[in-house]
C-alpha cells in the first residue's frame, strides 16, 4: 500500500522543512496543500526531493459551484494554477473540492451542482493537456456542504470524468460503513484520518473508531492502486497513524 502524508499536519513549517521531514521519516509521498503560505512553490526545489507528489488545490476563499461567475470562474483558476503546479513537479493527481453552499443560495442546490458540473470539466479538460488525474473529494457532515453523500458525489462524478477523492474520515462522519465507502468505482484517491464519527475532526489513526482494517482489506480486495495519504491535524498525529497503520501488517 502507497502511504503519504499531507502538509496539513505540518503546517505553518517552511515547505523545505516540510520535505526534509517527511524525507526523514522515510515516507515516498506528500500531499501538498496549495494555500498560504504554501501557494507560490518553487517547483525546482520539490523536484530536488525524491518525493512523489499530489497535490491539493486551495481550500480558502474558492467555491466552484458558486452562483456569482467572477467568482466561479476566479475559483477555476485556482484550480487550474494547481494543476499547472502539479505537472511541474511531475504530480498524478490533484485534488479539488465540489464547491459549497452560502446560507442565501441554499434554496438553489440544483443550480450550484450545474455549477460545480460546469467549473469541473472545465478543469478536468486542463487537467488532461498534462496527464493528470482530476479526483474531486466528498465533504464531511457540515452545514452548507454539497456531496457530503458519495451517491450525490458519484452521480457527479458519472457526469464529469473526474475521479473520487474519498475521504473516509468525511465519509464517516456521514455515517457510512467501509464498504458503502468503497462501493463505487472511480477512487483514484484516499484521505485517511479518523474521528468518532459526530464531527470531522482529522485525528490520528486508530484513536477513535473507523475500522480501518477493514478499510485497508477492502482497499486490496478492489484492488486500490492509487495512495493513501495521512491528513491529520498535528505533527505528533503521523506518527501515531504511521505506527498503527504499522501494527495492522499493512
Amino acid at each position: 500500500m502507497k502511504i503519504g502524508v499531507s502538509t496539513l499536519a505540518l503546517f505553518p513549517m517552511s515547505i523545505e522543512n516540510i520535505l526534509d521531514y517527511i524525507e526523514s521519516i522515510k515516507i515516498g509521498y506528500v500531499e501538498i496543500i496549495m494555500e498560504y503560505p504554501y501557494h507560490e512553490i518553487d517547483s525546482d526545489l520539490i523536484n530536488s526531493y525524491d518525493l512523489k507528489t499530489s497535490v491539493h488545490s486551495p481550500l480558502s476563499d474558492i467555491n466552484i459551484a458558486s452562483l456569482n461567475e467572477s467568482i466561479r470562474k476566479a475559483s477555476v483558476r485556482e484550480i487550474k494554477d494547481s494543476i499547472d503546479l502539479a505537472s511541474k513537479i511531475d504530480a498524478s493527481v490533484v485534488v479539488v473540492h465540489p464547491g459549497h453552499m452560502a446560507f442565501l443560495i441554499r434554496e438553489f442546490k440544483g443550480e450550484l451542482m450545474q455549477s460545480s458540473l460546469k467549473s469541473l470539466k472545465e478543469c478536468l479538460k486542463h487537467a488532461g493537456e498534462y496527464g493528470i488525474n482530476l479526483c474531486v473529494e466528498n465533504m464531511p457532515e457540515m452545514d452548507g456542504m454539497i456531496c457530503k453523500s458519495l451517491e450525490e458525489l458519484y452521480e457527479l462524478t458519472q457526469k464529469t470524468g473526474v475521479s473520487i477523492a474519498l475521504d473516509v474520515g468525511h465519509a464517516h462522519s456521514m455515517g457510512l460503513s467501509i464498504d458503502e465507502m468503497l462501493k463505487y468505482d472511480n477512487i483514484g484517491h484516499i484521505h485517511l484520518s479518523d474521528n468518532d464519527g459526530s464531527f470531522d475532526n482529522h485525528d490520528a489513526i486508530g484513536s477513535k473508531n473507523i475500522d480501518f482494517k477493514s478499510l485497508f482489506k477492502g482497499l486490496r480486495r478492489i484492488k486500490f492502486d492509487g495512495v493513501c495519504v495521512i491528513e491529520v491535524k498535528k505533527q505528533n498525529e503521523i506518527l501515531e497513524s504511521l505506527d498503527y497503520i504499522k501494527k495492522l501488517n499493512y
